[in-house]
């Protein structure tokens, strides 16, 4: 991806409702996007009654980036996808916090491997959200699934959208 999609990208993130109507900001997004950097300023609009960072502000804050970055390092061939996530609020948010995204490329020849042994994988990042003073104030642990396009248009057709799983007798 040259720079200049890539700064566009920085931008459509940075403005895409959700996180615009939060203040996330995508501060740093590596140019082989195996890093993100993301912060959130404290506003009237993301700040809960008791006066601190409103729990889904935080945890939108982490919601695409893994998704990103291995849909970036794996390649159109690959098809990735949340299955799941949770969040553990450790402290009450104040302030900026923010949110760092790694990924190793040990890692991504790990996903490669194990979706070309089992043609699907599971893997799962905890990304710790930070305060100025470096405080964990929330953890999220994220349930990311990646498939090869080949598995999965070989599966296609065996179950029809409302069809019940056990055929009726």
């Amino acid at each position: 991806m040259n720079r200049a999609v890539k700064r566009r990208l920085v931008r459509l993130i940075n403005f895409w409702p959700p996180f615009l109507g939060a203040g996330i900001r995508l501060r740093r997004l590596s140019p082989d996007f195996r890093e993100a950097d993301v912060e959130m300023a404290q506003r009237f609009w993301n700040t809960n009654y008791v006066g601190v960072h409103y729990g889904g502000s935080l945890f939108s804050m982490t919601d695409p980036f893994y998704m990103l970055l291995l849909m970036e390092n794996l390649g159109r061939e690959y098809i990735v996808w949340d299955k799941a996530a949770s969040v553990r609020y450790r402290k009450p948010g104040r302030g900026k916090v923010r949110a760092e995204f790694r990924l190793s490329e040990a890692e991504i020849e790990e996903v490669r491997a194990a979706v070309a042994e089992k043609g699907k994988h599971e893997r799962s990042y905890v990304i710790r959200i930070l305060d100025k003073e470096n405080d964990v104030v929330a953890e999220v642990e994220k349930l990311i699934q990646v498939r090869h396009k080949r598995h999965i248009s070989s599966t296609r057709g065996r179950l029809r959208a409302g069809e019940p799983l056990v055929p009726k007798s």
